[in-house]
């Protein structure tokens, strides 16, 4: 008996260990392999991948930056070599820009629901950094049909569900989650793989942004999501009846706002959705001559000048 209870503490001792090792090893292989050193490196010499090193095994390790709550770390190196990396045809290839595009629309859904906790600055900026690769398939085609209408259907949802919608912080920097999603959705309506309902489907998730928002936006966020806007409106196969269905439904939930007692929430929404009408009159105005954008123009500043 004795023998069996030390052998048995022996098995324990050594599983133990094993255990602490794996733990370890795991811990080792999530941790960056290169300091903050490295990437300004790499910001300070054009971008260029150094010497030695694979673009893609530093794509891989850059994508967790994205997530940290040191902006220098996260905007300025990460999401700023992304921007050059993807831009340029030559650094990284269709499988490594497909298996990036996976881990960041699954990065959307990480947290999802929290506000106030560092777990959004992976989403947003993972949102930001899709909007590069969108960008870059609308020119030069990769993702292919599933990939690309799953993504959409991603960034429309993350739109409606975004809890955490701060914009810039005096120690976290850029957080930007409305804007930065705003900006994929811009990319992706340059498309021409978007369907109608897929157009239709922006329109309503903005709709829902704009109702949600706890403030009023106060950083720029309402320029971007006209823009958005803009980049479905725009297109030549979109029905401007869906455009009308939209203002309706704008125009619709802001009279509820003056029929019921006003609230920070209400009033916040009423004012949100004053902004980005604005904000989408001035960009129709900046567009080039267009009859159907001049026309629904005209029906943006017809709301207005009723406010």
């Amino acid at each position: 008996m004795e023998i069996y209870m030390r052998c048995n503490r022996a098995v324990q001792v050594v599983s133990f260990a094993f255990f602490v090792l794996l733990v370890s090893a795991l811990v080792a292989a999530q941790a960056p392999k290169h300091e903050k050193a490295f990437w300004r490196s790499i910001a300070e010499h054009h971008y260029d991948v150094p010497n030695g090193e694979s673009a893609s095994a530093l794509a891989h390790e850059l994508s967790s930056l994205l997530a940290s709550p040191d902006p220098e770390l996260r905007d300025d190196l990460g999401y700023s070599i992304f921007a050059r990396w993807i831009g340029r045809p030559n650094i990284l290839q269709p499988d490594d820009l497909r298996t990036l595009a996976d881990e960041w629309a699954g990065n959307l859904k990480d947290g999802i629901g929290e506000s106030g906790t560092y777990s959004v600055l992976k989403r947003s900026f993972s949102a930001l950094c899709l909007s590069l690769l969108a960008d870059r398939d609308a020119k030069t085609p990769f993702l292919g049909a599933s990939r690309y209408h799953q993504l959409v259907a991603d960034a429309t949802t993350y739109l409606q569900t975004e809890r955490d919608v701060r914009g810039y912080d005096a120690k976290l920097g850029w957080i930007h989650a409305t804007a930065h999603t705003s900006d994929l959705l811009q990319a992706l309506a340059a498309s021409p793989m978007l369907t109608p309902d897929e157009e239709s489907g922006i329109l309503k998730a903005v709709e829902i942004r704009l109702a949600s928002a706890p403030d009023v936006y106060s950083q720029g966020e309402q320029d971007r999501i006209a823009q958005a806007l803009l980049a479905v409106v725009r297109r030549a196969d979109f029905a401007t009846d869906s455009f009308e269905t939209w203002l309706t439904s704008i125009q619709a939930a802001d009279k509820e706002v003056w029929e019921e007692p006003l609230t920070p929430e209400s009033l916040a929404r009423y004012q949100n959705h004053t902004y980005t009408l604005q904000a989408l009159a001035v960009r129709m105005e900046l567009e080039p001559d267009s009859t159907k954008i001049a026309a629904l123009r005209q029906r943006v500043l017809g709301i207005l000048r009723s406010r």
